[in-house]
């Protein structure tokens, strides 16, 4: 698209006709079109390497299937008519091919008309693929063959907690989670209380972030009984079933390698009406794979007294898991700090074995210097454990060997904010029980590692090995310029055949069959550029500095067909998040991001280009704490310096006019927005989605922040936009989902906010879309959402003459 003389055109184009009010309105033909096309599909490889799961995804949901019924009950959003996750919780697929990766030859699965799947799975050993589907009175799950049949096995999956089912190691069944039989009907609110709800609290400390969708009383904690209990069920791959132990709630589960053992986590009372369920009474048991009782793990209690410090976590075992690289060892971490990161201990965690039949006493494989992240395994010889502190951002890597439990040795202490000095981590593959293993050498003496390669100059992502013994890595291959080439699978012993997805500014993302030591790659797909209409867009990294001199970045996108010197400074938005760092060093580092292939989907800020604005994406808003200082202390300073340094930038370049900026953000964005409209006088307008502006609101704690209110009564106070409404001014937008899912964005946040903002005069427009959570995606809510931003920043940064909000028309349904 060429802007010259039509650039004058867009620039004093009108905004569009008014509509009756309160309907959704279309976005802009340009940006309508590219909503409205199916997107890239999605790919599975299978355990063997030999086949691509071609997986069509389902475009942008309708509002009238997000509108559909949904409950709300202990943290988790559930469709009461299917007894599965809400629409709004699902990505679902509409399409499904196998593509053999040495032929090139595709079979397309023929699945029902208007069927909708998730969770494709392979089985172990890659002759199959599960996945559940909607149906319209609950969930079924099914198997895909690699010669393109597809059958249904069972109906009445549970998938209330998450994915409903698991493939056993021998690839002949599946666990699944299901409805019990004989149910009956769910229970049914009475219209007169039999009394009210209490709780109380008897002196004892017991903090809480602020959650969404929790229980509310008796007849909610009825609910969650009813829909959440499930009966866990082995499925043969014929069909047949057979019921495994007791129903119950069971949040998780998972087949021991060997296949003998069964691992669960089942949630108990009492519930609690201030925390989600991931904080419920929980017993974490094994049993035979039949159903027979072997071991209690732990039998914990309500966690309702934990610290509110991140690293904050429950007293006893937890984060349970099979060993992958053993038949039947159970492992989980312990804190030995009481789970209170704040104490002071040379060790925060351990982590300890027990093989089974689980009678002999654990033995314990490490201690960890900060909170136990994850293991990686391996063999007898090593696997690789990591802990992070988030006071500091530091993580540890620990070699151990598992056969020789206690000698650890220290690999790696690095600030996990680092890009510079990523080093990867070690590849994954499943084994033939079907659990994820670190991929070794010939040698067996190293493990394979990839990482995203950052440097200035871009990231080039890499292939290396890394001996087990320590010492430094080696590369054996690097992705090359203009390519962002990221390695997905070894597709042999030798480790000299692999497979990527390769990408560049102007190529789409697809995937790619080469070997290690180079020579012409092969494309294994074809995936077309969803968005053509973006391909004349540039794209370029701009470095600058803030006033102290730390070295800031941020993604310039302009126009396709701008010319500078022929059409002039452009209206600009700066459209940001901003980062809590405690290292300088670290905050001020840039990756040139001009290899990447960058398409909007949904609702991106960035289809405001096919309107003729300029967009500085993601500048970089660092918030410093070093020292042990806290960042938030000094966050409106910081964050004034960084806004200011990101305007300079751009109209330094000649294509960003002073005179016609515009800030915006999502979420945490949306409140760096109204800050920079209260404290600055940079901005014509701002666009602020889902935030929060109200730190009296979050008292115990948000975002990066561990301190309460009450320990930090004056940087709440200072840190929070509604403190300061009276100082907006400049017009902003305020868009927030009015079924907001994400702790501490609660809808009232938005709407007090335009409450404060109204009776103080400012030109506000606050806009509600319903059913929608803290992202926004039926089509009609995203169509809308891009219609109120481009229609905001056309009325208030457009035109170059300033807007007096009196003398503008009033939008349609305000």
């Amino acid at each position: 698209m060429r802007i010259g003389a039509c650039l004058v055109a867009l620039l004093l184009a009108s905004t569009a006709p008014a509509q009756e009010p309160g309907t959704y309105h279309r976005a802009p033909d340009a940006i309508a079109r590219i909503l409205e096309a199916p997107p890239t599909p999605a790919v599975a490889v299978s355990p063997d390497h030999r086949t691509l799961a071609i997986l069509g995804r389902e475009n942008l949901p309708s509002i009238a299937n997000l509108s559909k019924p949904i409950l709300r009950l202990a943290g988790y959003r559930i469709d009461p008519a299917t007894n599965g996750q809400a629409e709004m919780r699902v990505q679902w697929l509409d399409a499904l091919g196998f593509k053999d990766i040495a032929t090139g030859r595709t079979v397309q699965v023929q699945l029902p008309t208007g069927t909708r799947f998730a969770a494709p799975d392979w089985s172990p050993d890659g002759a199959r693929l599960a996945f559940y589907a909607q149906e319209p009175d609950g969930l079924s799950l099914w198997i895909a063959e690699r010669s393109g049949a597809a059958r249904r096995v069972a109906s009445g999956l549970n998938g209330t907690f998450g994915t409903p089912f698991a493939w056993t190691p021998d690839s002949q069944a599946l666990i699944a989670y299901m409805v019990p039989t004989g149910r009956g009907a769910a229970p049914v609110a009475t219209t007169i209380p039999a009394g009210p709800v209490v709780q109380e609290s008897m002196g004892r400390v017991s903090a809480a972030r602020t959650y969404e969708d929790l229980l509310r009383n008796r007849h909610d904690e009825a609910l969650f009984d009813h829909y959440f209990t499930g009966q866990l069920v082995r499925i043969d791959i014929a069909g047949t079933a057979r019921p495994i132990g007791q129903p119950g709630l069971i949040t998780d589960f998972s087949v021991s390698p060997d296949g003998r053992y069964l691992l669960t986590a089942r949630l108990k009372r009492p519930y609690s009406y201030l925390l989600p369920a991931g904080y419920f009474p929980t017993e974490i048991a094994v049993s035979t794979i039949d159903g027979q009782p072997v071991r209690t793990l732990v039998d914990r209690p309500l966690a309702d007294d934990l610290p509110v410090d991140f690293d904050a976590t429950v007293k006893g075992p937890r984060e349970a898991e099979w060993r992958a690289d053993a038949p039947a060892t159970l492992v989980w971490a312990e804190a030995l700090d009481g789970g209170d990161p704040k104490a002071k201990v040379a060790f925060h965690d351990r982590i300890l074995m027990q093989p089974a039949p689980f009678s002999a006493a654990p033995v314990e494989l490490a201690q960890t210097p900060a909170r136990y992240g994850g293991i990686l395994w391996g063999n007898d010889d090593f696997a690789l454990v990591v802990d992070r502190e988030w006071r500091t951002r530091t993580e540890h890597r620990i070699g151990v060997a598992p056969a020789r439990p206690g000698q650890t040795r220290a690999l790696l202490t690095r600030n996990y904010q680092d890009q510079y000095g990523d080093p990867g981590l070690p590849m994954t593959e499943e084994n033939a029980a079907g659990k994820p293993v670190m991929r070794f050498t010939p040698a067996r003496d190293a493990v394979y590692v990839t990482g995203d390669g950052a440097t200035k100059a871009g990231a080039f992502p890499f292939l290396a090995t890394m001996p087990v013994a320590g010492g430094g890595q080696k590369r054996l291959w690097t992705a090359q310029a203009p390519y962002y080439e990221t390695v997905v699978a070894l597709l042999d012993d030798r480790g000299e055949r692999m497979l990527t997805r390769r990408e560049s500014a102007k190529l789409a993302p697809n995937y790619m069959l080469r070997t290690v030591r180079g020579g012409k790659a092969r494309p294994i797909t074809d995936f077309a550029d969803p968005a053509p209409v973006f391909a004349g867009v540039r794209q370029q990294t701009i470095t600058y500095n803030r006033a102290d001199g730390l070295p800031l970045s941020g993604s310039l996108y302009l126009p396709a067909g701008y010319d500078a010197k022929r059409d002039g400074p452009l209206p600009t938005l700066l459209w940001a998040y901003p980062a809590e760092y405690t290292d300088a060093k670290v905050a001020g580092q840039t990756v040139d991001q001009g290899n990447r292939f960058v398409r909007p989907r949904g609702i991106s800020h960035l289809f405001l280009l096919t309107q003729g604005y300029a967009i500085l994406d993601n500048p970089a808003m660092p918030i410093i704490g070093e020292g042990g200082a806290e960042a938030n202390d000094t966050y409106v300073k910081q964050l004034r310096e960084d806004a200011q340094a990101a305007v300079d930038a751009v109209v330094r370049l000649g294509v960003g006019d002073r005179t016609r900026m515009a800030v915006g953000g999502h979420s945490y964005g949306a409140f760096m927005t109204a800050n920079l409209l209260a404290h600055t006088d940079l901005f014509r307008a701002g666009i602020a989605r889902s935030g929060a502006y109200n730190r009296t609101l979050t008292p115990f704690g948000f975002q990066a922040e561990q301190r309460t209110y009450w320990q930090a009564t004056p940087t709440y106070t200072e840190m929070s936009p509604f403190t300061y409404a009276d100082r907006i001014k400049e017009p902003i937008l305020l868009i927030h989902g009015a079924a907001d899912d994400n702790s501490g964005t609660f809808p009232i946040q938005s709407e007090r906010m335009y409450a404060a903002l109204k009776g103080n005069g400012a030109t506000v427009r606050y806009v509600v879309l319903p059913n929608e959570a803290h992202g926004y995606r039926a089509l009609e809510s995203t169509s809308e959402t891009l219609w109120q931003m481009t229609d905001w920043l056309d009325r208030y940064v457009k035109p170059k003459a300033a807007t007096t909000p009196a003398a503008t028309t009033p939008a349609a349904g305000q």
